[in-house]
């Protein structure tokens, strides 16, 4: 194997390792989240559980909150505190936890 191919290779070996991993390493953020939104159905909460809902109803969610469209009391301000790719991040992380 030519020095080329062997650096692609092992670009993509690398790449894919890191996707992997990805799923499993809540990203920066999502652990505030854990607060109010608890995974553990143990755990009584009056809140709505992320642990499996859709990503995309999710980031609908934090946008709406960030814009304040949607009514709140605390999620407005945590909102404005995450920018669209984080979020992105903290909804496709909470929609792959399984209860």
């Amino acid at each position: 194997m030519r020095p080329n191919h062997c650096l692609a290779a092992l670009v993509i070996l690398c790449a894919s390792a890191t996707s992997a991993s990805a799923i499993d390493v809540a990203p920066a953020g999502a652990a505030a989240c854990s607060g109010c939104h608890p995974a553990s159905r143990a755990v009584e909460t009056p809140f709505t559980r992320l642990t499996g809902r859709p990503a995309a109803e999710i980031v609908t969610a934090m946008q709406e909150f960030r814009g304040g469209q949607r009514p709140a009391t605390v999620m407005d301000r945590i909102a404005k505190g995450f920018s669209d790719d984080e979020i992105k991040a903290i909804a496709t992380w909470y929609a792959r936890q399984k209860d």
